[in-house]
This record gives C-alpha cells, structure tokens and sequence, in this order.
C-alpha cells in the first residue's frame, strides 16, 4: 500500500506564511517500557527522570507506541517509513555482515535534505557502511559517531580480545585496527576520529550532546530550519555512565545512564530555550525497542542486572512479544501538540516519517509501497483513534506475529534455547512452528499468560486482511532476501 501525504495548503499572498519548524528526533536504545518516570518508572525505578517528566507535560505521552523487534529494523522503519523486510533489514545488522540499507531506499534524512533543511545526525547509525549506506549517502550533512554497523557494546572488543589472547598483537596495534569513533560531511568518506574505547563510551553522550547543541546554534543563527537526529546510547548495554552520572542512582549503572540520558534530553530542550526556538520545534523522545535482559542480566557493577524493564509486558529485544516491540515515546510540538496529554492509540515507529512529512509540507514517494500512516490527526488532538489499527513483526524471512488493535496473533512459537545458566531468550529465542496461531488479549492479559487460541482464534480473520494486503504489495515490490548471519549455503540445490 501507497500513502502519499498531501502537499501544503496554498494560501493568498496577503497571509503569512509559517516558518518550518525545526526537527528533533532523540532516539533511545534498549530502554524498557517501564522505565522512565511517565511510565511508572522514574523515581520509582531508583532512577529519577525529571526532564523526561517535563517533557511528557509540555506534550502528548504515547502508551502504545510500537517499534520492531530491534535495533537495525527498528532504526531501517524509523528512516524510511517501511517495514524493515522490504530493505532487507529484518536482523541486526553485524560489522562486514551481509544487510546493509539499499543505496535507493528514501530516507527520513533524505526528505529533510530535499525539504530545504540542515541535517545532521549523532550517536548510533546501525543500517550499514557500506559506501551507498552510510548516513551521508541518505541526506545529512554531519555524522559523527560509532562505525554505522557496530552498536555501543563494541567499545569492549580491544578488552575481550587482549582478555582472551585471541589475537596476538600489542595493544596499540589492537586499537589501531578499530572499532574507531568516525565522522564524515556530507556524502564525503568516513574518516577515523579516535578508537572507541569504554573510556570513550562513558562520555560518549556528553560529546553527542554537545556538538547536537553546536549544530542547532549554528543553524539557528542563519534562519535555516534544520532536523537534528540524536539516537544517543542511553540503555544498551554496557551502560559504563559518565564521571558525572556514575552512582547516581540506586540501581546501579542502568539506572545512571537513564539518569544521564534524561540530563542530556533537558539540555537540548534549555539549549532551545536559550536559542528562543522552542515554540518552533518539534521534539521527539522514544526507544528503539524494548529491554535488552537476559544476556546482559548479570553485567552490571556490583552484580547489578545491565538492563532495562518492559513494565507489565513479556519479552525482551529480539522476539515478536509485547515487551519488546511496546516501549516509550513523546512528542512536544508547542502550539499544535496539546501539553500534558495521553494517547492509547497505536503508532508504530515507521507512522513518524509520513507524519513529520505532513508537518514539514514534505510528500513521501510514491514508487514504493509506505507502511507507515499519516497520524498527524491524531498528535494534534483531532482524532482519538488515529489511523492504524493493525501491525506486523517479523524476524528474519518469517511473518512471526500481528498486533490487531488489543489483539496478538503469533504464528512462531519463541521459546529459550540452552540449559540451566545458558538458557537465552530474546534475540537467541528458537522459533518453532504451529499450524495455530496464539492468541492473547494484552488488555485483560498484559503478560500473555494465557493463550486463547482455542476459544477466540477466529478473531484472526480479523488480522488477515493486513496479512493479505503486505503479500499482495510484495507481487508489485519484491522483497529481497532476508539477512541470514548463521545459515551458510553452498551448491546448487534440487
């Protein structure tokens, strides 16, 4: 399916015509639904979030926002408004691994780039460096972060390599060979700015943070509207917190870097302030999907659990549940987005692009199916429902589960793998078959302890019409293969 999103209204020459408004787009990483102050988290978490509180106040507070299954779908749906299968991103990406975002997908960056504004992004690309898939390649104009398909936990592998002796060079030849910090402009090569270290993540935000403020003075001083991507490393682990947030809170480093993170989102909203630019612009604060548990429960200082809390939901990063594709979001648009407001409507993270096109008077392409929908209605308080009803998980090649309006239909059952200490769920979950769907309702049941399927499986039918519609686009819009990083196939098969 299509959406394009209707061009701005014409008005007589006798009315003013609006300034755009500027974009800030804060992306969280791993941290849970139950964990910021709005959601019940906060103070009660042992980690108080005083600027997030603020934020949700001064805008609209989403409790069904709904992301993908982790960090590179979630991020591929966020930039191009589509399911992450349809580029090939339905796994996380891994360095030198085989999915990478398509030189010819149109991007967020892309539609701010070609809407006449300053783009620059900070923190955690995660779709690829290949040259057609870095962020230059796709509309900013200044990138500065880890390597764009590493994730933060790469800081440790000098560490686990010396640890280990798996390789037998010195230490600063180790370094030399990366991860490295890079930065590049404009579609210009990527260039090497320092090795990523846990020293250098520890500090990482602060360096984000700052050179986010910089970018918005300096745009903000020429009258240029700008769109400002801040997908900082808040949540995932290893969450090493700075000097400054170190023993903060009462939970351990977790709950420092959520304390620090919610530090670093008030600054940008002073650093507004301060520029005088607040009213016009548009403020964004969400995560990238759901905690990361079991495989980092035991990382933290002092034995402390590294990760996050999916409130009353199950699962964690990496499966089709509840727990791992519901976690937080805000809005903050003075103005035009009502202060102190709620939504129960569902927004998925691919409705973003569509949605900020139709307030930048931007139009999404039409040479390609668009997943995501237009809820501008509803972030502007004109409609309660807003317009999706229905979403689709998938892992890998497979259609694993579908959320139609309360109700969750899985079609892969996710289990944990391994024995004793070894058993994993998440992203390392097997995924078995049925012939069934399971079938639970997340609002009598926000746990999904009880499979209905034999009593309401007929609701399905509901559900389907969704299915229908994906497998039908696909006819028109080939999907390509589906990354594979375990299942190596050689020779021709019968």
């Amino acid at each position: 399916m299509s959406i394009s999103v209707a061009a701005p209204t014409v008005f007589a020459q006798t009315a003013p015509v609006r300034k755009k408004p500027n974009v800030v787009f804060i992306l969280a990483d791993n941290v849970g639904y139950g964990d910021m102050g709005p959601y019940g988290g906060g103070e009660l978490r042992g980690a108080p979030t005083p600027r997030t509180d603020q934020l949700a106040r001064e805008g609209l507070t989403f409790t069904q926002f709904l992301v993908e299954n982790a960090c590179t779908p979630s991020r591929a749906a966020l930039m191009t408004g589509q399911y992450s299968i349809r580029n090939g991103l339905s796994l996380v990406a891994l360095p030198s691994g085989p999915n990478t975002l398509p030189g010819s997908a149109y991007t967020m960056g892309k539609m701010f780039k070609d809407s006449g504004y300053a783009t620059a992004m900070y923190g955690k690309w995660h779709l690829g460096e290949a040259p057609q898939s870095v962020p230059g390649a796709h509309g900013f104009d200044q990138f500065y972060g880890i390597p764009p398909s590493t994730s933060w936990v790469d800081a440790v592998t000098v560490p686990i390599i010396k640890m280990t002796h798996s390789v037998n060079l010195p230490e600063k030849a180790l370094l030399d060979k990366g991860p490295w910090i890079v930065q590049s402009k404009g579609n210009g090569p990527l260039e090497r700015v320092k090795p990523f270290t846990p020293e250098v993540r520890a500090e990482i935000d602060n360096e984000l943070t700052e050179k986010s403020i910089s970018f918005m003075k300096k745009e903000s001083a020429t009258g240029k509207p700008f769109f400002l991507y801040l997908p900082f490393s808040m949540g995932h682990a290893p969450n090493y917190p700075s000097k400054e947030f170190a023993g903060k809170s009462s939970i351990g480093q977790y709950g420092d870097k959520i304390m620090e993170g919610d530090y670093h989102v008030g600054q940008i909203l002073d650093a507004l302030k301060e520029m005088n630019i607040d009213n016009n612009t548009i403020v964004i604060f969400a995560s990238d999907n759901g905690p990361w548990r079991f495989p980092v429960s035991g990382f933290g200082n002092l034995g402390s659990p590294d990760m996050g809390f999916a409130g009353p939901f199950r699962g964690e990063i990496g499966q089709s549940t509840e727990g791992s594709i519901r976690t937080f979001a805000f809005i903050r648009w003075p103005g035009h987005v009502a202060p102190n407001t709620r939504t129960n409507a569902m927004f998925s993270i691919m409705d973003w692009m569509p949605t900020l096109a139709s307030a930048i008077g931007a139009k999404m392409p039409t040479d390609r199916p668009i997943d995501g929908v237009d809820q501008t209605a509803l972030i502007l308080g004109k409609s309660k429902e807003g317009n999706r009803e229905a979403l689709l998980t998938f892992i890998g090649p497979d259609l694993t589960a579908v959320r139609w309006k309360q109700w969750r239909f899985y079609f892969k059952d996710e289990g944990q793998t391994g024995t004793d200490f070894q058993k994993l769920e998440g992203t390392y979950a097997n995924s078995s078959p049925m012939y069934f769907p399971k079938v639970y309702n997340i609002e009598m049941d926000p746990h999904e302890d009880l499979n209905l399927g034999g009593y309401d499986s007929e609701l399905a039918a509901f559900a389907f019409p969704t299915i229908m519609a994906f497998v039908k686009s696909t006819k028109q819009y080939p999907i390509p293969p589906a990354p594979n990083t375990t299942n190596f196939r050689f020779g021709k098969s019968d």
